[in-house]
Formats: C-alpha cells, structure tokens, sequence
C-alpha cells in the first residue's frame, strides 16, 4: 500500500519507515503537515494516512478532519493518529476528528503491521464498493451519476481559459439490432463499442445505446478528430450473430469548453450536435460549433 507518515522527528518517520518497506509498503514521509496535506489531495494513490497529533503547521486533528473529507469524496483513505499521551482525551478528540485508528508513538512492529492489515481489508472493501457505486454493470464504464461527477472535477481543474472538449456518441439503428438480432447481440454490441470508447479520456454510459467522453486537454479541432476515428473504428466492429457478422455504425456530436461554461451546456451543445448527425443521415461527425453554426448560416 501507498501509506503516508506525518509527524515532527525525523527519527520517528525513519523508524516507522524502516518497519514498512520491507513489507513492500511504497512510504511518503513528512515532517511539514501542510505539504503532507497537499501530497494526500494530489496523490490519490495513497490508502493509509498514519499522523502524530503532535504537528505543525496543520494540526494532527486538522489534518485527519482533511483527509476524511477525502474519503468522503469517494476515495479509499485509512486515517491512524499516533501520539506518545494516549490518554481517553487524545484518542476521542482523534476518532472524532475523523481519524479511524489510534496507535502510540513510536509503534510495535507488530501493533503496527496488525493495524496496517486492518486498513488494506477496510480500504479493499470501500474500493469495491466505489467501483459498485460508480460502474455501468455492462460495460465497465462510469454510470451517468459518476461520469458527471469526474467530468466536473475535470472542468474545475481546466478553468476558463483551459483546451477540454466532449463527444456524444450513439449507436446507429440500435432497435434494429436488437429486433432482428436479440438482446443478447444488442449487449455484444454495446460492450464492443465501450471497449472502444473506454481507450480516451472520461468516458461514461449514459444509458441505453449512448455514450460520452470528455477529452480533457483536447481542443475542437482534436476532438473531432477523435470521433472521426472512432467513426471509423466502429464501422469495421463485426457482432457475432445467429445468421452471420452484425455490423453497425455510431454518430457522433462534439463541443468544446468555452469561458464562462457549465458541464451542463457543454454537453448539451453537443448532445444538440449529435441530434443533427441523427437527422442529417446518421454514421458521421458533427460539431455544435462548426458544422452547426455553418448550417444555420446556409
């Protein structure tokens, strides 16, 4: 596991240090609280956080009510406090304050490696239940609810002036398939166009035969030219079915992230793009801001 320690002494981190890597633990050790903070909200790798309660800038206490806003944010965290007083008021103030453990400093080998069995088994479980939470059980891609969650956080990070774009993308005829061919077919088709999707950025299903995927980094111009290979890629897809090889085709619709923008008119422009691929013929690309604007003005 990837575990981070806090706490003031240097001599505290290297004995407990000392006691984890041989185990194969990958350990991230700081004396500053504040830069151990910010480790644990970029690092998303990290399971265990173990914390003196003892240090400075950010208090042991206010760091373990950060990391449990963490965990509470969908993430997998094991929070232990450690101090030399372990008196009944420490260990309160420490559950209280989110922590899910509390060891004396410095730790037992065999006290600690006994606790840390304990957060992999929890933070196992709570992973599972995430992925539960957050999949389509079809295809293995984000459900609606999670694909909107990621692709906020996305457009936070990109800001206003930040290159991020999202297609639409919605299985051609997909009745058809399903009435001449059986559901059965109609899943296999699905799953073959998620395998395909699911190579890009944040891609979700967000229901039946449509799909969405958001390209952070990516601007117009790239995005379409995403969808125009994917176009391609799902066209030479072949369905095992009962009279011979299914094939299908998917349209799609493209918009990019403009100043001033909310995930909600950003897919939106491009759901209103991937209507008019519909409409206008089906098995092709259109773009909200090109092909659109360009419609209009004819």
């Amino acid at each position: 596991m990837h575990i981070v320690i806090v706490d003031s002494s240097r001599v505290v981190l290297k004995i407990i240090t000392g006691l984890l890597e041989p185990r194969g633990h990958v350990v991230s050790a700081f004396t500053d609280s504040a830069a151990a903070r910010d480790f644990l909200e970029e690092t998303p790798s990290v399971r265990v956080l173990i914390t003196s309660l003892e240090v400075r800038p950010v208090t042991g206490l206010e760091l373990c009510w950060s990391a449990r806003l963490l965990a509470e944010a969908r993430r997998p965290l094991y929070v232990v406090t450690m101090s030399s007083a372990r008196n009944a008021r420490n260990l309160a103030e420490a559950l209280d304050s989110g922590a899910d453990d509390f060891i004396e400093k410095p730790p037992s080998a065999e006290e600690l490696h006994a606790r840390l069995r304990a957060a992999e088994r929890l933070t196992t479980m709570q992973n599972e239940l995430i992925r539960l939470a957050e999949t389509d059980p079809l295809t293995g891609l984000l459900n609606r609810r999670a694909f909107f969650a990621r692709v906020g956080a996305a457009t936070e990070r990109a800001g206003n002036h930040g290159a991020l774009s999202a297609v639409l993308a919605d299985i051609d005829h997909f009745k058809r398939i399903n009435d001449e061919h059986g559901h059965d077919v109609g899943d296999a088709a699905i799953k073959a166009v998620a395998e395909l999707l699911g190579a890009q950025g944040i891609v979700g299903r967000l229901g039946g035969e449509e799909f969405a995927v958001v390209l952070p980094g990516l601007s117009l111009t790239e995005a379409e030219a995403v969808a125009g290979r994917l176009r391609l890629q799902v066209r030479d897809l072949r369905i095992r079915g009962s009279r011979g090889p299914v094939r299908m085709t998917c349209s799609f619709g493209v918009s990019t992230w403009c100043e001033g923008d909310s995930v909600t008119a950003l897919t939106k422009r491009a759901d209103i793009a991937l209507y008019e691929a519909k409409t206008s013929g089906r098995d092709r690309v259109v773009s909200a801001e090109n092909d659109l604007v360009l419609a209009r003005a004819g």
